[in-house]
């Protein structure tokens, strides 16, 4: 006999061959599926919460009411020396010019190295296939080491300045734009490929002729994604010594009150610089994709 104490509850079961009642099922079993995960999200999340809250230092539900009392007190200085911000825009400018040549050097290493990573990682478009699951792995540790961990590492080797986090955040960039090249190359049309094939075309040109066409808007704005993400980066490592405007800015809010109109100025000319790339990645993605 076969038990049915936790099979489903009886009656007429749908008829899968009705493409109606296969929708309406397979819709269902989607929804049924999508709230378990729903609710498994919702405790995870209460359960971490709750060991945050345990492991805290001090209280942060007593404390959350003094969340904006730092950033108050910042802007509130920042307003009262509002004459001193345009001299100091200037005066950390080259800072800013500083950063975005790390960011924009650890760009330019890093997806060249995603792009032969990609490469090596596309099955159809792979040079070697035996060697796909070796060049995947390498991007996924690439990719999972922080950015200040291979910089506090580089800067014992090295010694601190702007080629220790050029190195890191390459490094880690290289893992990022790996994976979503070589999402972007399984994507594309192998007809190209085919055809340059026949004609008797290397490998090499059959992927620069058949393959960067297709897939150059999405590496492009892929790679100023990257690069906007890279000059946060590179922002931040420089309170680990690696210089650039995140350790002007270390110094800044080390110092504490009758800094903060300096602290303004950095976070503004970050927010222009981020903005300005932005709007660069758009120009650049619609020039290639509609020509104008």
């Amino acid at each position: 006999m076969v038990d049915i104490t936790f099979g489903p509850p009886p009656g007429p079961r749908p008829d899968l061959n009705n493409p109606t009642e296969a929708y309406i099922h397979q819709t269902r079993r989607k929804r049924l599926y999508g709230f378990i995960l729903l609710l498994f999200f919702v405790a995870l999340m209460a359960s971490g919460f709750h060991t945050a809250q345990d492991r805290n230092a001090g209280d942060f539900l007593s404390g959350l009411h003094q969340l904006g009392d730092f950033p108050a007190e910042v802007l509130s200085e920042a307003w009262t020396n509002r004459a001193n911000l345009p001299a100091l825009l200037l005066h950390y400018l080259p800072s800013l010019l500083e950063t975005l040549n790390i960011a924009g050097a650890a760009t330019l290493l890093g997806g060249l190295l995603g792009g032969f990573l990609a490469l090596g990682s596309t099955r159809h478009l792979a040079r070697f296939p035996t060697l796909t699951p070796l060049f995947r792995r390498t991007a996924d540790i690439m990719r999972a080491i922080p950015e200040i961990v291979i910089a506090l590492m580089l800067i014992f080797i090295l010694g601190g300045g702007p080629i220790p986090a050029v190195l890191a955040i390459a490094f880690h960039t290289a893992g990022a734009l790996g994976k979503l090249f070589s999402e972007s190359a399984e994507n594309a049309d192998l007809k190209p490929l085919e055809g340059l094939a026949s004609t008797g075309a290397s490998w090499g040109q059959q992927i620069w002729l058949g393959i960067f066409p297709q897939v150059a808007p999405n590496w492009l704005g892929y790679a100023l994604l990257r690069f906007e993400i890279n000059v946060r980066a590179s922002a931040i490592l420089g309170f680990v010594g690696s210089g650039g405007i995140g350790y002007d800015l270390k110094l800044a809010m080390q110092w504490g009150g009758g800094k903060y109109d300096q602290v303004v100025a950095i976070f503004a000319l970050l927010f222009f610089a981020i903005m300005a790339i932005d709007q660069l990645s758009s120009m650049a993605r619609n020039r290639l994709v509609k020509g104008h």
